[in-house]
């Protein structure tokens, strides 16, 4: 191999509650560079989440990463002609990483006036282990399971 493997870039820890994985959220919650923008959507709905359940909001947004990022995924090998679906461990950046892309995705997706309302509903849903991003996680689960006989090709 004539590369080397990238480095991972060291993230700063946003300015509010001085967390890495919140500032790994915003950025990826990110359009077209508008950190600011994102950042105060994010700022808004633990706000929103707050006034609501009445807990600490940055504990209800761990929780709900926790709830959502998946332990086993399935991934495509292929094994003299047939593609198999094999079940591997996730690895914790990338379950963070797949939590966090879920999140986004499905609260975007929910039915609210402003995006800050779709992420604090999105995240108290998860964290009480419903809405659509744990089902999602429920659904990759189930798929590692369901191919569990092909595990021995694991790689």
């Amino acid at each position: 191999m004539r590369k080397r493997r990238a480095e991972k870039r060291r993230l700063i820890p946003d300015p509010k509650f001085q967390d890495i994985i919140v500032s790994r959220f915003v950025n990826n919650l990110m359009l077209q560079g508008k950190k600011n923008t994102a950042r105060n959507s994010f700022y808004d709905a633990m706000d929103i989440i707050a006034l609501k359940t009445k807990q600490p909001p940055l504990e209800i947004f761990r929780k709900a990463i926790s709830n959502v990022a998946p332990f086993t995924e399935v991934r495509s090998r292929r094994v003299g002609g047939a593609t198999y679906q094999v079940p591997t461990e996730v690895r914790e950046d990338r379950r963070i990483a797949l939590a966090i892309r879920w999140l986004k995705t499905y609260a975007s997706s929910r039915r609210d006036k402003s995006m800050a309302g779709k992420l604090a509903a999105e995240f108290i849903a998860a964290s009480n282990g419903e809405g659509s991003s744990v089902k999602k996680r429920e659904d990759v689960h189930r798929m590692a399971e369901a191919n569990k006989a092909f595990s021995h090709f694991k790689w």
